[in-house]
């Protein structure tokens, strides 16, 4: 048990470490390109954190297995953005641009809801089945590529400032070559990857020598366990004043995770849904829901950490139900 923990401690460690990494070269990367940090946490930030749902979501999707490629990405997308949000908010309050307001919340929402009526549109409407076609997976990566081209061809590089700690000066002082940046940024997912297994491996070690179940273990460690890397990078923003980079994580992740890799997913095996709750779909949509609440409550266009601690106790109470019906 003592050899696990410490090994559980060495895997917590990389992960921070990657973290810490991968913000500083996104960071480096946004300002040597004149691409906002919010595009960046957006785009190269959000899929290097979601490989590990990639690789879960693909491999079942080979098996077969569409409640294990679904679930997974449900399960993650409520973590990312009930309890990663909410806690990045809870240590820094995040800044909503106008942008983020127009497009990329409400764009959040609209993915959300296609997921959910594709999941049960033969209850509904008794049309095809519960899940998504092949077809219908293509035209999820479709709208993924769109998604990325808009957000660049439309990005507003100003967004940076309203976070920036530092003068330009300072700002100009610390760039270095494009190499170092690209560095940081591959270090850091590395590590971040590397860690996350670790700590999450040696997690479900020490729960099963500790006598808890498998059910236990799988809704607990093993859901947010493929979301560490989510977690540490947006915390990790979030504490160095990177607000947008962290909320850019969180969006562009839930994007991904369903356009592209649930859409990809059906490309491999059509998905069936059937499985899928009702209780987990009211889970998913509320939280994207509450996003876009938090962002205009009172006009103030920023989620602070009140609204971050409700998030957070969102995603408390919906791990408390699952534990209690498992």
């Amino acid at each position: 048990m003592f050899i696990e923990i410490l090994l559980l401690l060495l895997g917590l460690a990389l992960v921070l470490v990657g973290a810490d990494g991968l913000v500083e070269g996104a960071s480096r990367l946004a300002r040597r390109w004149g691409i906002s940090e919010f595009v960046i946490g957006l785009t190269i930030v959000a899929l290097g954190t979601s490989a590990p749902e990639m690789v879960v979501s693909f491999i079942s999707a080979f098996e077969k297995n569409s409640d294990m490629a679904v679930g997974n990405i449900i399960g993650s997308n409520i973590f990312n953005t009930a309890f990663i949000l909410g806690l990045s908010a809870m240590i820094r309050p995040l800044i909503i641009t106008r942008d983020n307001l127009r497009r990329d919340i409400p764009l959040n929402i609209i993915v959300t809801s296609a997921l959910i009526l594709l999941g049960i549109k033969h209850t509904l409407f008794g049309v095809g089945h519960n899940g998504l076609s092949i077809w219908e997976g293509l035209l999820f990566v479709a709208c993924f590529g769109w998604y990325m081209y808009v957000s660049f061809r439309n990005d507003n590089k100003d967004s940076n400032d309203s976070e920036k700690g530092h003068t330009d000066n300072e700002e100009h002082q610390k760039e270095q070559k494009l190499s170092i940046s690209f560095l940081y940024v591959f270090a850091g997912f590395a590590a971040l990857i590397g860690g996350g297994q670790m700590f999450v491996g040696h997690a479900q070690t020490i729960a099963q020598l500790a006598g808890l179940s498998d059910k236990f273990i799988a809704i607990t460690v093993l859901a947010a366990g493929t979301s560490m890397p989510e977690l540490a990078t947006s915390c990790m923003a979030a504490a160095k004043g990177k607000g947008q980079l962290a909320l850019g994580n969180i969006i562009g992740s839930n994007t991904a995770n369903i356009l592209l890799i649930l859409g990809a997913s059906a490309l491999i095996h059509p998905l069936d849904m059937n499985a899928i709750l009702p209780q987990d779909y009211v889970a998913l949509f509320a939280t994207a829901l509450c996003v876009m609440i938090c962002a205009i409550t009172f006009g103030k266009k920023k989620i602070d950490r009140i609204e971050g601690l409700l998030l957070v106790l969102i995603e408390c109470a919906y791990m408390w139900y699952l534990l209690a019906n498992c």
